[in-house]
């Protein structure tokens, strides 16, 4: 039984750098009031990112997980006040793999664990690839390879790839080929 609710509370327990956690008390359309622990997450941006006939990806360690290499599309957290995806996907290509885009297109938004936390994920296709004229500083604690593939091989990422976002963008692209 799905139910209509509102937020009657709401504390900060935890503010990190990535994102918060947040204790929230819900009232339901029936009065009943639960409370659930949410992190909060600006959000973030993916990108396909198709240059000719090849994939750009990046591989970069994550700790959480305990990959030294985890192939992944380009990405970035939305966390420019009051940039919008695109934008925050074109900074981020640049940022990343030193790239730009002449054409861009959406492949929507995902939801990445609505259970608990709010980060939607907003997935791009950028193609007419070509070099920035000056590259942006890449955060100090990034460490990031970039690592091109060629679309042929697009099945074998598919088939070793783990990270969510990236299997999500690719398939979304691959459907978007064969449509």
């Amino acid at each position: 039984m799905s139910s209509r609710f509102e937020r009657i509370a709401n504390e900060t327990i935890f503010e990190g750098k990535f994102f918060n956690v947040e204790r929230g008390t819900f009232r339901h359309e029936d009065g009943a009031e639960v409370k659930r622990e949410n992190v909060t997450h600006p959000g973030a941006v993916g990108i396909v990112v198709l240059d000719g006939d090849d994939l750009i990806f990046v591989r970069q360690p994550r700790e959480a997980v305990g990959i030294p290499d985890l192939l992944e599309i380009v990405a970035g957290k939305l966390d420019e006040e009051g940039e919008d995806p695109l934008d925050t996907a074109k900074r981020e290509l640049a940022e990343e793999v030193g790239k730009q885009a002449a054409e861009w297109e959406s492949l929507g938004s995902f939801l990445t664990t609505p259970g608990f936390t709010s980060e939607e994920i907003h997935l791009f296709l950028a193609q007419g690839i070509s070099d920035v004229d000056e590259r942006p500083e890449v955060e100090e604690d990034e460490r990031i390879d970039v690592e091109t593939r060629p679309l042929s091989d697009l099945d074998a990422v598919l088939a070793e790839t783990k990270d969510s976002k990236t299997l999500i963008a690719l398939y979304r692209f691959r459907d978007r080929l064969r449509g």
